[in-house]
């Protein structure tokens, strides 16, 4: 049972120095975290979540302003803490998972050698010894080859494996409080239900607090004992995870939850949220039902795009001494998707989902098959007909941060493929009618990418995507990074775009719930292979294939049962 209080944040405010003044980040918060429990933080991007976190951990940036509150440890004010005191208490009694493992991650050490660190700077053994512990927790947190992902590096790693590698690292010395800051974002839906059970596990084991960071309510449904909602700064409410989910009491909250997908839905827009001018929430904007069915293959709707057979093969050396090994990543995928659709494509980190879209561009050169583009063998053009062929596709990446230069304005960066293809055309135009089409403001194109949001910078990727017409989108991971409300936002905006401009889509993610709502048809893609497809009811409703069945067993479900954090206490 949860015990005594053991971090307390009371009455916390903290600001930002700007060139325009001090900027409020965080508005007098007040929380505590008592031992044996998970405490579930949720808000959007921005809203606060992360500062409070580097506050509990005495790592906030040098330009932050604390103008009033503490930070309690175990009775410690980690705000004037001594250096020497911080550091004996972070890793050991307080840890934290980050987001971003590949920016969190030393790119010049492997894996192993970056756990065994954190373990021989708190634990008294010696190497050996922690090199097993090492090797021991990336096995529970999911490495399926941990002898395998000791030796490697953090850029020979997917995502989803180096936030276990974080993980793992952040649990090493069974600390009394794990703050976890969206640590499954990047993580299929299996490994989350892996991940998501070592933290309920280490937290009835050794008593560990844990205070979960996350934009996605099913996981605070599944595991939080508590939930707190927070928004631009400020606290909206605070309540038992049961019951905040039955009866949540801020129009936040409301709005939260009621922008959610579910794989129970069939495709369909979601609720997003309305503000007013000042940015408060002002209503939840009801979803309408889809406008459009997906229509039979005929003259008027044949297939855009037809994959048969494709064969990709990697090529890799355990060292420079070793033999080359082959591993297969795409194993004879054949896929069709009619003009005007969208196939929803569902896998696993590395079951060949990105390397698939990458063939299909032809950004890499296939073993083997056909990729047939309207009409063209795609794998059999030359560079000078490819490049021209290009100009009917476009690849929306699954990061807007990383997919934007930093230092070109948004006029340059959508008007990059216009310069390329189509050299003399009216750029202003062009771009201004297409900011208007993804609900951007016109002045937007005299702005950095630095000056948007998450939501916004995926907006603007989108929009440089649809820059040359083209008729096929593939969206990889294209909202993975997005919070819940900007995610229902631009969603509903590729289904308009879609009736707009009669796109087709390959849409790529690993979340079961947003494909559901966006999809006409479904494959399923396990290590490389296609093991099922078929419309999205049947594959969702009635799936033929196991791995399909694990895959939606592993979704968390609001109201489906009564939160298992709580069963279990």
């Amino acid at each position: 049972m949860p015990g005594r209080e053991i971090l307390k944040i009371d009455n916390l405010s903290v600001a930002f120095q700007t060139g325009e003044g001090l900027r409020a980040a965080v508005n007098g918060v007040s929380l505590s975290l008592v031992a044996g429990e998970i405490l579930g933080l949720v808000g959007e991007s921005g809203s606060g979540k992360t500062i409070l976190s580097l506050a509990a951990m005495g790592l906030l940036p040098a330009n932050a302003v604390v103008t009033g509150g503490r930070v309690e440890f175990d009775g410690e004010n980690l705000l004037t803490a001594r250096p020497d005191i911080l550091r004996k208490l972070r890793g050991k009694r307080i840890s934290m998972i980050f987001q971003d493992p590949m920016a969190s991650l030393d790119p010049v050490f492997s894996c192993g050698s970056q756990i065994i660190e954190a373990i021989l700077l708190h634990e008294r053994m010696s190497r050996r010894q922690a090199g097993e512990c090492a090797a021991d927790l990336l096995a529970r947190v999911g490495i399926v080859d941990p002898a395998r992902c000791m030796r490697s590096y953090p850029h020979e790693l997917s995502g989803g494996q180096c936030q276990r590698v974080m993980i793992a690292m952040a649990v090493a010395c069974k600390p009394d409080v794990i703050i976890a800051d969206e640590p499954t974002t990047a993580l299929d839906v299996t490994v989350q239900k892996q991940v998501l059970g070592l933290l309920r596990d280490l937290n009835r084991e050794i008593g560990a607090a844990v205070l979960l960071i996350t934009h996605d309510l099913g996981v605070i449904y599944e595991v939080a004992d508590r939930v707190a909602v927070i928004y631009r700064g400020d606290l909206m409410e605070e309540a038992a995870t049961g019951n905040l989910f039955a009866a949540p009491s801020s129009p936040y909250t409301k709005a939260l939850i009621a922008s959610m997908p579910s794989v129970s839905a069939p495709k369909s827009r979601l609720p997003v949220i309305g503000r007013d001018a000042s940015g408060a929430i002002a209503s939840v904007v009801a979803a309408r039902p889809a406008e459009r069915k997906l229509r039979a293959p005929g003259p008027e709707n044949g297939i855009l795009l037809n994959i048969r057979n494709l064969t990709k093969t990697f090529w890799t050396r355990e060292s420079a001494l070793s033999p080359p090994q082959s591993f297969l990543a795409v194993d004879a995928v054949s896929l069709a998707i009619p003009a005007r659709s969208t196939l929803g494509l569902v896998g696993e980190s590395g079951c060949g989902k990105s390397t698939l879209s990458r063939l299909v561009m032809r950004l890499m050169q296939p073993d083997s098959g056909a990729i047939e583009f309207d009409g063209r063998d795609l794998a059999s053009l030359d560079r000078d007909r490819l490049r021209a062929a290009r100009r009917d596709f476009a690849l929306v990446f699954q990061n807007p941060y990383g997919s934007l230069n930093p230092r070109q304005t948004v006029m340059d960066l959508v008007a990059a493929p216009i310069d390329i293809h189509e050299k003399g055309c009216n750029r202003q135009a062009t771009v201004a009618r297409l900011l208007d089409a993804v609900g951007l403001p016109r002045d937007a194109t005299r702005r950095y990418p630095h000056e948007f949001s998450g939501g916004q910078r995926q907006r603007i990727v989108i929009a440089r995507a649809l820059a040359l017409n083209p008729k096929l989108l593939i969206c990889d991971e294209a909202v993975s990074a997005l919070d819940v409300s900007v995610q229902a936002q631009v969603l509903n905006l590729l289904q308009d775009l879609q009736e707009e401009f009669d796109l087709t889509y390959l849409f790529i993610s690993h979340d079961m719930s947003v494909v559901r709502h966006v999809s006409d048809t479904i494959a399923v893609m396990q290590k490389g292979r296609i093991v099922e497809t078929g419309p999205a009811a049947d594959v969702f409703d009635n799936p033929r294939a196991d791995y399909t069945r694990t895959l939606l067993n592993a979704v968390p479900k609001i109201g489906a049962t009564q939160p298992n954090a709580l069963e279990a206490r």
